[in-house]
Formats: structure tokens, sequence, C-alpha cells
């Protein structure tokens, strides 16, 4: 839930940003001097390039999650990768014994949604952010060409 409420926060303080940058733009742009124009187009540039970007992390957020339901509730979550301690917080020393079994999987399964979205979950718990996105979007791509297929 944290995620999404930082999620949240960050999307009002861009439309803040965009707004206010949009303004400052729409001076610059009237001013008539070069630099001020050239300015005045950046501005309006780096927040749609802005938007763009949290857009498709918002994007990446929604289609994860509804990976992870959609594995909950074929009762396909790995159990060892779930087990936390009272915090809250993973097992480092679980996720690292059961990593090897899930890239296992992976390599026996190539084009399997499931195997590389436990894959991440693996990742993720072994404390490796970039190679567990890199295998979620893995999954959302899998996932989403067995769809287009059926």
């Amino acid at each position: 839930m944290s995620a999404r409420i930082g999620a949240l926060v960050m999307a009002v303080l861009l439309a803040l940003y965009i707004v206010l940058a949009g303004q400052r733009a729409i001076i610059l742009l009237g001013s008539g001097d070069p630099v001020g124009i050239a300015m005045g187009v950046a501005l309006i540039v780096l927040p749609l390039i802005a938007v763009w970007a949290v857009g498709r992390e918002l994007w990446f957020g929604v289609r994860a999650e509804q990976l992870a339901r959609r594995l909950e509730t074929e009762d396909a979550l790995p159990e060892e990768i779930v087990l936390v301690r009272p915090s809250g917080r993973v097992e480092r020393e679980d996720a690292d014994a059961v990593f090897p079994a899930y890239r296992a999987d992976v390599e026996a399964h190539p084009e399997d949604w499931r195997a590389w979205y436990r894959l991440a979950l693996a990742y993720d718990a072994a404390g490796d952010r970039r190679r567990a996105r890199g295998a979620a979007r893995s999954a959302i791509r899998f996932e989403s060409a067995d769809r287009r297929r059926a």
C-alpha cells in the first residue's frame, strides 16, 4: 500500500511541476528572445518525457500486480519466497536458497510467464531489484503474448 501512496504522491508532484513549468514555458515562448524560446520549448518537452516515464512505471506496476493476483488465484505463488519475518521483511537467506530452482524453471520453460514471475519474486527477495524488474517485464511480455494467442 505504501508503494501506491508513493506513486500517487509522485504523480501529484509531477502534475504540479507540469503546471508550473507550463506557466514558465508560456512566458519564455512569448519573450521573443531565441534563448528564451529554446528554454520554453525545453520546458514543454521535458515534462512530456517525465509524464511518459511515470506512466510507463505506473503501467508496469499495474500489470505486475495483475500477474501476482492471477498467480495467487491459481495458487501458484511460491511459498518459500513469501515466508517473512514478523516485521514483514523476507528472509534473504531463504530467498538465496530457493533462487536456483526458479532460475532452472525459467531455463526449462523460457516462455512461461509464471516461471518468469516466480523468478522475479526470487530476485526481489534476494535484494536484486534490477533483475527482478527485468524478470517481471519478461513475465508481462510472455503473458501478453499468451493472451493474444488465446
